[in-house]
């Protein structure tokens, strides 16, 4: 049993409740969708290239009046990416504004359905003006160009998306990225690398430091249970160590000035929403918890030495589990507004 900080996937809480989805060919949306939908559905078949790029949207699948499943080709990955995007409040009423954008990155094992599945982002959003874009990462993707060529997940989703979301859905450049577990690490490395693209960055329940004994050994570990070879993703940690140093958020602090950022973690201590857990699974949600805190202090500390405007929540009880996370998400989600306002 995979024992490491990157199965958000794997410590569901419950299921959400079922949708009705309408699997629709893009050329039948304007007869068969209502207005709004349909608007977005011709925006999203009629789009061009983005430049550089040639990703583009190659299907659509309408969830409810708001809510649409993308299917887009990505060069970057080689491959159809799922991408679940929820539109802002006002974007069939106010055809000519743009939209801040908030990025819901998820984490291992898991994939693009993730954050509706197990929050209420969907509430959260019914009296939001942004757009959602929650887009699938691979289940051990990590949220990188790998060394071994493709797939190369920053660039889709830091190039690729970011440029259809502006084409296609209106996006503007007022940007955060909230991601949890293996999705807040991506988060981290997205905002460092790309200096003035996020506003705001959350990460919960993530590992910050590839130098940490506890990161090597969970690394090591899903490396095994996913059949992924790290050199593949970031080369030999000896050999290109400086591609690694590239990759880890703690060894560059200053490269986070400009943007605001979020800092979640729980103790690892089961509380009330742990109690029906199956065993097996509540020992390594404990776990995967319980050796973060530590390292994401450090990590703080750095930022605020660096002049980087930091917040943290360090919380007990708590596992490595999604009804943490949607709590988490609930706190934040006022300031994230604020912020891309």
């Amino acid at each position: 049993m995979r024992v490491d900080f990157l199965m958000a996937g794997a410590f569901t809480g419950r299921a959400r409740r079922g949708r009705r989805s309408l699997l629709v060919c893009l050329m039948l949306l304007p007869l068969l969708c209502g207005a709004g939908t349909a608007s977005a559905a011709r925006a999203a078949q009629t789009a061009p290239r983005s430049p550089g790029t040639d990703a583009q949207i190659t299907d659509v699948r309408e969830l409810d009046e708001r809510t649409l499943d993308l299917t887009v080709s990505s060069p970057a990955v080689g491959a159809l990416v799922p991408v679940r995007v929820i539109l802002p409040r006002s974007w069939h009423s106010d055809p000519e504004s743009r939209f801040p954008v908030v990025y819901l990155l998820h984490g291992g094992n898991d994939d693009y359905t993730s954050w509706t599945r197990e929050t209420d982002v969907e509430e959260l959003a019914e009296h939001s003006d942004a757009l959602i874009v929650m887009p699938d990462a691979g289940k051990a993707g990590y949220y990188s160009d790998w060394y071994a060529g493709r797939p190369r997940w920053e660039t889709f989703h830091t190039a690729e998306l970011v440029r259809l979301m502006e084409r296609t859905f209106r996006a503007s450049s007022a940007r955060a990225v909230i991601g949890l577990s293996m999705g807040g690490f991506g988060a981290l490395n997205y905002a460092a690398h790309h200096q003035g693209m996020y506003r705001y960055v959350a990460s919960m329940s993530s590992y910050v430091d590839l130098d940490g004994p506890a990161a090597r050994v969970a690394l090591g570990l899903g490396s095994l249970t996913d059949g992924v070879d790290l050199r593949d993703v970031w080369g030999d940690p000896v050999a290109n160590a400086d591609v690694w140093r590239d990759h880890n958020p703690a060894a560059m602090p200053h490269a986070f000035r400009g943007a605001k950022v979020h800092l979640s973690v729980g103790d690892g201590k089961p509380g009330p929403w742990d109690e029906n857990r199956p065993v097996p699974v509540l020992v390594i949600a404990s776990v995967g918890e319980k050796y973060l805190p530590e390292s994401i202090a450090g990590f703080a500390a750095s930022l605020r030495s660096a002049g980087v405007e930091v917040t943290t929540h360090f919380y007990s009880p708590g596992t490595h589990s999604w009804p943490y996370w949607e709590r988490e998400l609930h706190l934040i989600w006022p300031t994230v507004m604020k912020e891309l306002t």
